[in-house]
């Protein structure tokens, strides 16, 4: 991960929150791995979001309860690819296009000419909340 920002230079990392695995040992391993990721973008200075499985479904195909099928056919859709992208590779894309929708709603609320007081919006490690 070092390596990566370092040779692309990006501005912000988006990583998907990861609850519950069925089995333990897994989750115990995927726990180790996030922990690597994390620490080491950190360390490159990234400022590092995280989406749940189900923010990401919800925003890019607009229910929670989305297959991987639906959420490979929306990334290709948004991104006018010219095929599905694998299964990870459509993950990743999700929550990096989850990440920039956000953040581009809340910066037009940010700028709109309504009064804020109406929007009231609080952004958190990429949780939105709005009270």
């Amino acid at each position: 991960m070092l390596e990566l920002a370092t040779q692309f230079k990006p501005h912000v990392a988006v990583v998907e929150k990861v609850f519950v695995n069925v089995n333990p040992q897994s989750t115990l391993l995927l726990g180790h791995a996030r922990g690597a990721v994390l620490t080491a973008l950190t360390h490159s200075g990234l400022a590092v979001s995280e989406y749940t499985a189900l923010q990401i479904k919800q925003a890019i195909v607009g229910k929670g309860k989305a297959s991987k099928e639906q959420v490979q056919e929306m990334v290709k859709r948004l991104l006018a690819l010219p095929a599905r992208p694998t299964a990870d590779a459509a993950d990743a894309l999700a929550a990096a296009l989850t990440h920039a929708h956000t953040h581009k709603m809340l910066g037009a609320l940010a700028h709109s000419t309504l009064p804020h007081s109406l929007f009231n919006t609080r952004v958190r490690k990429g949780r939105t909340s709005w009270k």
